[in-house]
Order: C-alpha cells, then structure tokens, then sequence
C-alpha cells in the first residue's frame, strides 16, 4: 500500500514537471586579470539556450544575432554596466595596476531573470545579479531592499561602496524588475518550424517500433504524441528534449505495435511556431520488415540470374570449342538441374 502511495506520488510529480513552462534571460560576463592568449574581457547574452548578443573582442562591439532590429531598439537588452567599468572592479579587487597584473584573478558576473509558468496557470520570476571573484561567490543585489548581500569577507567593503550607489542601484532595479517582458521579446523574436518524420523498425518477431522524430524546431517548448485512428496511444518512450547545433531541438518519441496491426497511426505535433497543430500519418513501409515472401522473390530472381550466366558462359565455352552439337545436351541437363534446384 505504502508503495503504491509512492509510485502516484512520483507519477503525478513527473506530470507537474512535464507541465510546466520554463523561460530563462540570461547576462554572462568574465574579466582575467592576467590575460595571456585569452580575451581580458567576454560576455554574452542567452535566452532559453539560444545565444542572443555577444560581445567582440576584436571590433570592441556588441553583436546581435537573430534579433530584428525593433526588438533590439525596444529591450533595454544589455545591463547598465559597460565593459570599461567591469574590468576596472576586477583589477580593483585584484589590487592591480592600471597597466598590468603579476598574478590571475577572474571576476564573473551573472545577471538576468527565469520565468517558470505552473501547471495552475501561476507565474514565478526570479530576477537576479551575482557576482563571483577567483571562483568563490562574492556579492549579490537585493532589487527588493536596493541593497548588496556580501557573500564572502572580502565583499564587506565593496558592498558598504556599492550601497551608497543609490542612482545605479535604482536603474538595476528597474532592469531587473522589467526583465519578464525582455523574455517574452527573446522567446518570440524567432520561431522555426518542427521537421516531422515518422517511420518504423522491425523490433521482434512478432513487434515493431513507430517513431515519431521532429527536430529543427525553435523555441524549446513542444508536446508531441503518436496515435492510432486519432487516439494517443499510452506507454510512450521519448528521448525529452534535446539541442541541435545550430540552436533548434529536436526530439524523438516511439511506441511499440504489433506487425500485424491495422490502423491509422500518425505523429500529432503542437508547437508555438504553428498556427494550428501538424499531423504526419505513417504510410505503411518499414525500414527492416523484410518478409519470408521478399526473400523468396529475391531467391527465385537471384537463381533465375544465375542459370542465364551459366547458359552464356557454356554457349560461349561451346562457340569458342566449335561443339555445338554436344553442348546442347549440355545446356538442357544444366537447366534442368537449376530448376530441380528451385522447385
């Protein structure tokens, strides 16, 4: 009884997960102290696993990618703080010169904001700003108090300097607080089409495997199902959600039928990019599902080949032997021995 109560326990727990709709913007930046062949400064901008702006060391520039330019003209999409500015707390805290450090230090940060939609309809927002320095948290902003919380000693007196930065406090509160519409602008600025594919594999002896692949498809979010005669079919293996290299995902779900099975089985696809939902149905063919009866029909056409390359070669034996007259009892016997084969 008791672990019963368990399995609906996890069973309803994993379709609440399932359920929920999450969303993240976020901000990454790294400064070295002590550079080398690594760029002094890097940072990017990544939206639901999506790379959105980066920064070029090269051409000392932001660089948008996939983002038009009135979505780009109306987020505030980088944070208020410049490259010129981080880099000078790194080697503040570093204890640096303002032409070199002797030893390597890194200062991170991580701004931004992840939007979690429950099943009940509810949204959670979690805004954000941490920074971390020689791998150890270091400093985080309360947007509630406009206040810092130092998470290690050696941040008591940035935080005490930071504290009375009331003006760049506000704006960051303000970033932070407006972040859950620069979500909805990054998630909807580009969508891509799924690519369907639906197509079965012989399993057993008696089972085979329908599989519904789609892949290609921009946001993340998708609900895929098999069904038979427009009924989802139960017990449903799925890979989850998975990324392509180029920034797409793609995902591959699969039921087992039985190889005589009749029926309408198709791959009933919803997704964001859509204006109404995509189903491929399954056209009947199998990849590996030869039947005795093909390779029967490939025997029979195989052994009728082969009898045509032995009568050549002797008519050829015999022309060239100018036998002619002996050959053709030859040639009847060894018809008449292929076909015995084949009966």
């Amino acid at each position: 009884m008791f672990l019963c109560f368990v399995f609906i326990f996890l069973f309803n727990s994993f379709l609440s997960d399932a359920q929920q709709e999450k969303h993240y913007l976020h901000f990454k930046f790294t400064a070295l102290s002590k550079a080398n062949t690594l760029p002094e400064f890097s940072a990017e901008a990544v939206a639901d696993g999506r790379q959105i702006v980066y920064y070029n060391n090269e051409d000392q520039s932001w660089v948008r990618e996939s983002l038009a330019e009135d979505d780009w003209t109306k987020s505030p999409a980088l944070p208020p703080d410049s490259r010129d500015w981080f880099i000078h707390q790194m080697k503040t805290l570093s204890n640096c010169t303002n032409t070199q450090c002797s030893e390597l230090h890194v200062l991170q940060r991580k701004t931004g904001c992840e939007l979690e939609k429950l099943p009940d309809g509810t949204m959670n927002l979690r805004a954000f700003d941490e920074y971390g320095f020689d791998g150890e948290d270091f400093i985080a902003f309360n947007s509630d108090t406009l206040q810092w919380i130092d998470k290690n000693p050696k941040a008591k007196e940035t935080k005490i300097k930071w504290d009375q930065q009331t003006e760049r406090n506000q704006f960051l509160m303000y970033y932070l607080k407006t972040c859950m519409k620069w979500i909805s602008t990054f998630k909807n600025t580009k969508k891509s089409l799924p690519n369907v594919r639906v197509f079965v594999e012989k399993y057993d002896q008696y089972r085979k495997v329908l599989t519904c692949l789609v892949t290609g498809f921009y946001p993340r979010d998708i609900k895929i199902n098999i069904r038979l005669n427009r009924i989802i079919i139960a017990k449903q293996a799925s890979t989850g959600i998975r990324p392509n290299a180029d920034g797409s995902f793609q995902m591959r779900t699969s039921v087992k039928i039985d190889r005589n099975h009749n029926g309408s089985y198709d791959c009933h696809v919803i997704h964001s990019s859509l204006t109404e939902p995509v189903s491929i149905e399954w056209d009947g063919t199998c990849i590996d599902c030869a039947t005795a009866s093909h390779w029967l029909l490939i025997a029979v056409i195989a052994g009728i080949l082969l009898l045509i390359l032995l009568v050549l070669t002797l008519i050829g034996y015999c022309i060239y032997k100018k036998k002619m007259t002996n050959c053709e009892f030859k040639i009847f016997n060894m018809i008449t021995i292929v076909l015995n084969i084949l009966v």
